[in-house]
């Protein structure tokens, strides 16, 4: 059987759009229906999917024949990747692996084009899958369906197993995957999130998994590729974690990852390292109550405030640009706005807004106490939308307004900081 190339534009005609609620007969087998001659005749959703769960099975049972068995025979380079993508998963303890037809989106009884969306969850660790979307290109052969490509969707980010063979290790509460990185490296990460887990659940006593997922790539390229990012957005910075905010009740929360940026996280001394990964922890434990109208100075401030609480470190230390600011009669009018919080912009201004949402929640927890704050980041993030979350929860939880909030945080600055 020999792939047929494509016409002279370097695309395929436009066929009819299928939508994915037809179902068909197996797909992509030698006992897979046979398609009829007629070249109209429709790719369907419900035989693509039953294709695709026998390609889910081969990957948690490693079957690496099972795994390429619907890729077009001639198709050796794909072939020979899948095999090579499947390899590198062989250490990663997986759970669950399903596809999801979204739609067919072109085809002409020749060719075929559908939306793919990949989820899968890490054994003992996900309560909710990772998704990404694919792409997947598809050619018939006589009663045959081959996949002849298989791509991420467009702004889709890219996974660990795809930049090479991924490394395990596991903590008493981490895992932590790496590529390119050695395992004693892999394993002073999971021994720090082991650290920062503890801390975290005694500022945040709020129902959480307790299981961190740290992503470990080989280069501050590959983390831009994992965050479908440009790279220039994350040269300093040391981790990020990810993760659909909100997802209480039926909705639950996807998956949380914390990615190191190997570069910058080398540069940190273990007390660096350690703020950082307690940081990035606290957003994964708050997830679920933070949500669109949660302004990012109360996230980042309250990640931080977990990281810093009980540093016997001096705020000038820990805030320096603000200092420096509030030093040369510069104090911010107004608590940080989101975009202050951009990686792509000013370092010294992302610094200071950071610094900011941090002095912001201090002053909550040293005033009002911890359990005030707690509170009072529970009812911002319960709000049904971004205005009027903060008014309503200063008022209902601290019995304050927002100017008189923002005065006693510019007083509280000059205090902590001049």
């Amino acid at each position: 059987m020999a792939v047929r190339g494509r016409d002279a534009r370097g695309g395929r005609p436009r066929g009819r759009r299928c939508a994915a609620g037809l179902s068909l007969a197996a797909l992509l087998t030698a006992s897979a229906c046979t398609a009829p001659a007629d070249p109209d005749t429709v790719l369907t959703a419900g035989a693509l999917d039953a294709a695709l769960e026998r390609r889910a099975a081969a990957v948690l049972a490693h079957d690496s024949a099972g795994y390429v068995e619907g890729i077009a025979p001639d198709a050796a380079k794909l072939r020979a990747a899948q095999r090579t993508e499947l390899d590198r998963l062989a250490d990663v303890p997986f759970r669950s692996w399903t596809y999801d037809v979204k739609d067919i989106t072109e085809q002409d009884g020749q060719w075929a084009t559908a939306d793919v969306e990949l989820r899968y969850r890490i054994d003992g660790y996900d309560t909710a899958p990772v998704a990404t979307r694919r792409v997947l290109e598809l050619m018939r052969d006589g009663d045959r369906w081959y996949i002849t490509a298989d791509r991420p969707a467009k702004d889709a980010s890219g996974q660990l197993w795809q930049q090479g063979d991924v490394e395990v290790v596991e903590g008493a509460h981490s895992i932590v995957l790496g590529v390119g990185r050695s395992a004693g490296e892999l394993r002073q990460v999971a021994d720090t999130v082991d650290l920062a887990v503890p801390a975290v659940s005694d500022a945040w006593p709020r129902p959480w998994t307790r299981r961190v997922v740290v992503l470990v790539p080989d280069s501050v390229e590959d983390m831009a590729g994992l965050l479908g990012s440009p790279e220039a957005s994350y040269r300093g910075i040391a981790a990020v974690t990810t993760g659909e905010v909100g997802g209480t009740g039926e909705r639950p929360a996807i998956a949380d990852r914390v990615i190191v940026n190997p570069q910058a996280y080398a540069t940190l001394g273990s007390f660096g390292q350690r703020i950082v990964l307690t940081h990035e922890t606290t957003h994964v434990a708050t997830r679920t109550s933070t949500s669109t109208a949660t302004p990012v100075w109360l996230s980042e401030g309250f990640a931080d405030w977990t990281a810093y609480r009980g540093e016997d470190r001096a705020a000038d230390t820990i805030a320096p640009e603000l200092a420096e600011a509030v030093r040369g009669g510069r104090t911010p009018a107004g608590l940080p706005a989101d975009p202050d919080f951009g990686f792509d912009g000013d370092p010294a201004k992302l610094a200071g807004a950071y610094e900011g949402g941090w002095l912001a929640c201090e002053l909550i927890a040293e005033r009002w106490g911890k359990e005030k704050l707690i509170a009072f980041y529970e009812t911002v993030g319960a709000h049904d939308g971004r205005e009027g979350a903060v008014e309503q929860a200063l008022k209902a939880v601290l019995d304050t307004t927002s100017e008189q909030f923002t005065a006693d945080w510019r007083d509280y600055l000059a205090t902590r900081l001049g």
